[in-house]
């Protein structure tokens, strides 16, 4: 019976770990995109750009001059360009998929990586 070498376990250890990352939850993004989003803004102090008005709201100056204030910031921010624009685009970036295709390639990624580690074969006993 075959046994897996020691460079084997590592390359399932890793394929796992990464599929962890990248599996995206039922409503929310994957701990990888988490995790990007949070390296690139640590702290919270970059601004996000603000939604559309909800109806009503429009009709409110406080609430307009706070939506335009966001937005000048943002745009501020934005037209520096270089590293700093990149983090605006990376802090409310989300996965590149929908989650339906992203889990059906991750499954797909560790059904041919543990494929192939089999295939390679392992020490005989």
């Amino acid at each position: 019976m075959k046994q897996p070498t020691n460079a084997q376990w590592w390359i399932l250890l890793a394929v796992a770990l990464l599929l962890v990352a990248l599996w995206p939850s039922a409503d929310d993004r994957s701990l990888a995109a988490k995790l990007v989003n949070w390296a690139v803004d640590p702290r919270d102090s970059l601004p996000t750009l603000p939604g559309p008005f909800a109806p009503g709201q429009g009709d409110d100056l406080e609430t307009v001059n706070a939506h335009d204030l966001q937005t000048r910031m943002y745009d501020e921010l934005y037209d520096k360009g270089g590293w700093t624009r990149l983090r605006l685009q990376l802090k409310v970036a989300g996965d590149p998929f929908d989650p339906g295709t992203e889990r059906q390639v991750l499954t797909g990624i560790g059904v041919v990586a543990a494929f192939l580690v089999w295939r390679l074969g392992g020490v005989k006993d």
